[in-house]
């Protein structure tokens, strides 16, 4: 079927991800997220792993404040384990290889609208995922 929506799971790729994390052991889906995203990061050339790095941030950002819950029936059934939060720039760094990889994922959209609403999902994500740091209020110190 390939690609039927802009959603992190709306691919026959990241769906069969999702599988390969429902069909892992509990112990081992942290492992199967953590890979595929060095994997991206780590690419020189095309990036054969895309739709399952955007599908594994997905989860990632899913368990931070202000992330949307990872709600497909093409996404992993089963319960995820609590990531650690050095995944969050891992999985963030990914994201930015995959939106900036104008001969892969990022051109394959047919329609513009949907290229557009593709990246704001991609947006959206790496805002969750690195949330520009707090500011801190200056004081008047008083001489």
């Amino acid at each position: 079927m390939g690609t039927w929506a802009t959603g992190p799971f709306d691919n026959d790729t990241a769906a069969d991800f999702a599988d390969a994390l429902d069909d892992a052991k509990p112990e081992e889906r942290e492992a199967l997220i953590r890979g595929v995203l060095t994997r991206t990061v780590d690419a020189s050339g095309y990036l054969t792993e895309a739709e399952e790095a955007v599908a594994a941030a997905a989860l990632i950002a899913a368990q931070c404040p202000g992330g949307e819950p990872v709600d497909t029936s093409y996404g992993p059934e089963t319960l995820m384990p609590a990531f650690p939060s050095d995944l969050r720039p891992l999985a963030d760094e990914a994201l930015a290889r995959v939106v900036g990889d104008e001969s892969g994922l990022a051109s394959n959209w047919v329609d513009p609208r949907d290229g557009r609403q593709w990246r704001a999902t991609l947006n959206r994500l790496r805002a969750v995922l690195a949330p520009p740091p707090p500011t801190i209020p200056l004081f008047d110190i008083e001489p």
